[in-house]
């Protein structure tokens, strides 16, 4: 029995690495494929099973000491997007997409915010590690004391990361999407609520299908500054 499995092992990892480059390869070529949607089909409605997907990217995208300082906010309610819309330059992708992914960061890093994501490491692990809880009481003794501004921008920088990892998602998904920051984000925590939960705005994502007939954008090439132009090997 052992001499078959060994026979067959470099077949089976070939197999595997061919897979995996397919793989790799069809990623890119969705990444090739997704592109600013400009116009969206509003008869068209993405699957709950694949929101749940690039959600779940964007979830467990990485941050910055584990802390995932940011949330989602899913809204699929008419009258709140045409709301959104009003103070987003009445960009058309927010009511006749699918689905607007709002992207909003912690407001601040509190004490409390910081044990709470500590707290739930050890509880799922659970153990509690002397190095990971030194490490609790070095962040504990230095965010919080920080400028409230200065933290914010650092937790809206981890919101970006889940929003890189929610289009990369998308784009797997051969959902469109298109990400922006042309809005009031004020006037967006104000409809939301967003204050009161300790959060502010930072991009909004809509979802849905491309309608190319109506898209400017649509079947023009990608374009990318060239591979040398953008790398540096050191």
């Amino acid at each position: 029995m052992s001499k078959n499995i060994a026979s067959t092992t470099p077949a089976v990892n070939e197999a595997s690495e061919a897979s995996n480059e397919s793989n790799a390869l069809g990623l890119l070529e969705r990444l090739k494929w997704r592109y600013a949607t400009k116009k969206m089909d509003a008869t068209r409605k993405v699957p709950a099973e694949k929101v749940e997907r690039i959600i779940e990217a964007a979830r467990l995208a990485p941050t910055s000491s584990g802390l995932q300082p940011f949330e989602i906010f899913v809204v699929t309610n008419p009258e709140v997007r045409e709301k959104i819309k009003a103070i987003a330059w009445n960009q058309a992708q927010v009511t006749d997409g699918s689905h607007l992914l709002v992207f909003a960061a912690w407001d601040n890093y509190t004490a409390d915010r910081i044990n709470a994501m500590f707290d739930l490491t050890n509880a799922v692990r659970g153990f509690k590690n002397e190095g990971w809880e030194n490490y609790r009481a070095m962040l504990l003794n230095s965010y919080p004391q920080r400028d409230a501004e200065v933290n914010y921008a650092h937790a809206a920088r981890q919101a970006y990361i889940g929003l890189g990892a929610a289009l990369i998602a998308a784009a797997h998904e051969e959902v469109d999407s298109v990400p922006m920051e042309g809005f009031d984000p004020a006037a967006l925590d104000e409809i939301l609520g967003l204050k009161a939960r300790g959060l502010r705005s930072v991009a909004i994502l809509p979802l849905g299908y491309r309608e190319v007939s109506g898209d400017w954008l649509a079947g023009l090439e990608k374009v990318r500054r060239p591979l040398d132009q953008f790398v540096t090997e050191v």
